[in-house]
């Protein structure tokens, strides 16, 4: 079993041999030194569990002790040694960082004790630092694959947002990883020691959506036999993840306004005020700015939710991430599976970045999925993905919406030219993707009079 590390730092000989030894018998590992200049050297160059030094020193003294371990380690924890007519010095050294003081002479069993808590409190502290990057790996945090400029430039932006408690709305199609960039932010902010809690609000009818969120009081209503927390009392102290705003009726919004402006909110029967520190994440697949614009969401709830707004960028619109996200979960799924991973072959890799992704990176990782089921040599053919030919994007459909020929034959001549346009034109590719020959994309094109740009 390893020992923990002490340094000591004492200028009286005597005293620092006796302290040493007395620390060594109750098993640390203990460095002694006799001034706060060999300290800050002993500091820069090896890594201790904890630091005692003596506050008076000659020439760099206590505080300056402490604040190179602050620098260099800011985990080790600082005990410092004071005369009585110094304790003021002491408690402002506390303020900047240090564990805990103790007054001279010393008791040997109180330098023990108090030693012993410092450094349980600093194990406890990496167990959950461990705890944490365990959950957020659980969470899928791993599979955010920035390596487009569109994901670096927004992985950019998050990072900064995390760092405050400010409210965030998260927009983008279904299968973008809304939730999974959630998570994110809340594990890399300051609220990541505190619960992440999600929910559907497109999934609920409205009372018990409004049951879940803001819990209830016995006798609310028929079954409520007891009192119940809402999620909002669960994710007290964390983050509230509210996916599908798009979907609340206005009515359930204006409550929704309440909390968001002052914290407080009511159970459901009930009359007694509730306050949570809660931050909270919004997202929807919906144009949220379409949705004020024809009154079916609250302007002034939007402006709430939208101070830190985010788009997520379909994954036909970042071509560049699509092999790195393949290849990420070619090896979850083979370790997953307990098989060796296998390998992408150029071939497929064309494929996949021919394709249009309308269920964007869930899409991805389900194909790959599959892929892996039904391969059967060491690397992943064209063969293995059985992409089906998938619908027009969004934006296709649109800017059919505004039309009135709905015939299938514009559905399919819109479908052709978005893929080709996908494609840079590329009359082979466009083709595999749409499921069709060549020539019929030919006569297709020819027929529908489509052609390529000049």
């Amino acid at each position: 079993m390893l020992k923990n590390r002490i340094l000591l730092v004492e200028d009286d000989d005597s005293l620092r041999v006796t302290q040493a030894m007395y620390l060594e018998r109750e098993g640390f590992e203990v460095d002694a030194v006799g001034s706060g200049a060999e300290a800050l050297r002993r500091i820069a160059a090896d890594q201790y569990h904890a630091v005692v030094t003596d506050l008076r020193l000659d020439e760099v003294d206590g505080l300056e002790v402490l604040a190179a371990v602050k620098e260099k380690s800011p985990e080790t924890e600082v005990i410092l040694l004071t005369g009585f007519g110094s304790v003021d010095t002491a408690v402002e050294a506390m303020k900047a960082g240090a564990y805990d003081y103790l007054t001279k002479p010393v008791d040997p069993d109180d330098l023990v004790i108090t030693l012993k808590k410092a450094v349980e409190r600093l194990q406890l502290r990496r167990q959950v630092a461990f705890l944490q990057k365990e959950v957020a790996q659980q969470a899928g945090i791993g599979q955010i694959v920035a390596v487009s400029p569109e994901m670096q430039q927004l992985m950019t932006l998050i990072k900064q947002v995390a760092q405050n408690d400010a409210t965030v709305l998260i927009e983008g199609e279904s299968g973008t990883g809304k939730e999974l960039m959630a998570r994110y932010i809340h594990h890399s902010g300051r609220k990541a020691d505190g619960p992440f809690v999600a929910i559907n609000c497109g999934a609920l009818p409205e009372s018990l959506l409004e049951s879940e969120l803001f819990g209830h009081v016995k006798g609310a209503f028929t079954g409520a036999i007891k009192d119940k927390k809402g999620l909002f009392e669960v994710a007290d102290g964390g983050t509230l993840f509210l996916d599908e705003i798009g979907e609340t009726s206005p009515s359930f919004q204006v409550k929704l306004l309440r909390i968001l402006e002052d914290g407080t909110f009511r159970r459901v029967g009930g009359t007694m005020e509730h306050r949570v520190n809660v931050r909270i994440i919004a997202a929807s697949n919906k144009d949220i700015t379409s949705l004020v614009q024809k009154g079916q969401f609250r302007r002034d709830l939007y402006y709430r939710l939208r101070v830190i707004p985010i788009y997520l960028p379909p994954l036909r619109k970042r071509v560049a991430d699509i092999k790195p996200l393949a290849e990420h979960f070619v090896s979850h799924y083979a370790n997953h599976m307990g098989r060796r991973p296998s390998s992408l072959s150029p071939e497929a890799i064309d494929r996949l970045q021919a394709h249009t992704w309308p269920g964007n990176v869930r899409e991805l990782e389900n194909a790959i999925e599959r892929a892996l089921i039904f391969c059967q040599g060491e690397e992943i053919q064209p063969s293995d993905l059985p992409l089906e030919v998938c619908m027009p994007p969004v934006e296709a459909f649109e800017s059919l919406e505004s039309s009135d020929d709905m015939s299938m034959e514009t559905v399919e001549q819109a479908h052709i030219r978005r893929v080709l346009e996908h494609c840079q034109w590329n009359r082979t590719r466009a083709a595999q993707e749409l499921g069709i020959g060549y020539n019929t994309l030919w006569r297709k094109m020819k027929k529908y009079g489509i052609e390529p740009p000049d």
